[in-house]
């Protein structure tokens, strides 16, 4: 009879610790599922942009999602020979009215903004009077906000970038338009940069006057070849500008 009684003790733990194993089992798999799911959100995101050094603060800032404006923008970055067709809806898409600067209309942004089309993609274009301290190479907060607008474009599209400043001739009395040229298109890039854009995706040039939009030599001309490009790269180069 004694033995019996042992049998049966030896039985309830035997119990007891298949249910704690199974226990142990079930949270093993609750946190593996957990960790998955997190470095799956990651790996997404990343893949978005490969080349992004780390995951830019204003995209995470949000609910994780890219913005659907971001999205049929980088559709339509895809075929850039297509671009001129399409020029206003871009800018819409750029800088929709909602995040606008409360200095800037939209009056004004239609008239210092361009989309152009290039063999090696896209360019956007601004002028200097949108972006900078006037006869300066400092961004104003206007500026600033522009910039912002793009960064979550820059972001998304898998391309690389070149940004370039332009002036006019004597853009700044006294000073040497190559170098505000350069200091403007550096300045553009810095800001990039703080957002935590991938350094390795970007170039700069500072052409100065030596190629203008607009030959005339009227104010509109000149004040229209005062401006920062930045092109993205979305197809491989095969010559100038497309009009």
């Amino acid at each position: 009879m004694a033995r019996r009684k042992q049998k049966k003790v030896e039985g309830s733990k035997a119990a007891w610790l298949v249910t704690v194993a199974d226990l142990m089992t079930l949270l093993i798999v609750f946190f593996v599922l957990i960790l998955t799911m997190s470095v799956m959100d990651t790996t997404v995101i990343t893949r978005i942009s490969p080349r992004t050094a780390s995951l830019s603060p204003i995209l995470m800032s949000g609910p994780g999602r890219v913005p659907e404006r971001v999205h049929l923008i980088e559709q339509v970055l895809r075929d850039p020979f297509n671009v001129l067709e399409k020029r206003n809806r871009i800018k819409d898409l750029l800088f929709p009215l909602d995040i606008l600067p409360k200095e800037l209309s939209p009056g004004e942004l239609e008239r210092n903004l361009e989309i152009l089309a290039h063999p090696e993609g896209v360019v956007i274009v601004l002028t200097d009077s949108l972006l900078f301290v006037e006869g300066s190479h400092n961004l104003d907060s206007v500026g600033k906000a522009l910039l912002d607008a793009l960064i979550p474009v820059i972001f998304t599209v898998n391309a690389d970038l070149n940004i370039s400043g332009h002036t006019d001739p004597g853009t700044v009395e006294g000073r040497d338009d190559y170098e505000l040229s350069f200091m403007r298109a550096a300045g553009v890039l810095e800001h990039f940069l703080q957002a935590r854009l991938a350094p390795n995706r970007f170039s700069i040039s500072g052409y100065g006057p030596d190629k203008p939009l607009f030959t005339g030599d009227d104010p509109e001309s000149r004040r229209k070849n005062r401006r920062v490009e930045i092109l993205v790269k979305s197809t491989p180069r095969i010559g100038g500008y497309l009009f």
